[in-house]
Formats: C-alpha cells, sequence, structure tokens
C-alpha cells in the first residue's frame, strides 16, 4: 500500500485532472462496478464506485491508494484489493460519509492497514 490511503501511487498512471467518471473498476478477481465520482484532490482522492447488482448496487468508497493502474484508453481501474475485502468494508453512505472525518480515518485504517474492519474501536 501507500503511506497515504488517500493519495494516488506514483506508479498508477493517473494524471491530475483526468476524469475518471463511467471506468470500470477491477479488483483482483474481477469487475466490481463503475466509478460514479471522484476527487484528485491532494491528500484526500477517492472514488465512489457503483456496485451495481454485485452488493445489491451499493456503492462504496475506495481511497486512491488502493488503486494499483489506471488504464485510460481501456478505461478501467485496477485495485488491490478482492471483493470480499471490498465487501467487508465500512459501510458508505454518499449524503453522510464523503465529509465524514470519522468515517475516512476509519476506512483509511482499514485499507491502510489491510484488516478487515472491527468496528470503532479498530
Amino acid at each position: 500500500m501507500t503511506n497515504n490511503v488517500w493519495a494516488y501511487r506514483q506508479t498508477s498512471g493517473f494524471l491530475r485532472g483526468t476524469d475518471l467518471t463511467g471506468f470500470k473498476v477491477e479488483a483482483t478477481e474481477g469487475v466490481i462496478g463503475k466509478v460514479d465520482k471522484h476527487s484528485d484532490e491532494v491528500g484526500s482522492s477517492y472514488l465512489v464506485v457503483d456496485t451495481g447488482v454485485w452488493i445489491f448496487g451499493k456503492e462504496v468508497l475506495l481511497p486512491a491508494g488502493a488503486i494499483t493502474k489506471v488504464d485510460v484508453d481501456e478505461k478501467k481501474i485496477y485495485v488491490d484489493r478482492t471483493k470480499d475485502e471490498i465487501k467487508a468494508a465500512p459501510e458508505f453512505h454518499r449524503n453522510k460519509h464523503l465529509e465524514d472525518t470519522e468515517y475516512r480515518e476509519r476506512l483509511g485504517h482499514y485499507y491502510g492497514n489491510g484488516a478487515p474492519y472491527g468496528g470503532p474501536s479498530a
């Protein structure tokens, strides 16, 4: 992982200002959905991924540090997490969590350590 899970890896191929909306997102074993929203704000970069029917139409928030590769030609983003790891992440609610510092800290801890989320004390 990266030291800051909220920053794109230098090796990801992401170019600031690139619109990633609509790009397919692939976990280690296959597609998990499409980018619905993204931020490339320094130190606070993320993707909001619409999972479609994969996990009952929910959205997930992925920190930019989980991204291993951005393929602009193929319109695909590759992440270094399994579908199960993404599914087990702290639940995301767009209206509640995009600006919620505590939620982002929990999510950053989850993805930064690669360990399953165990609740507020984790």
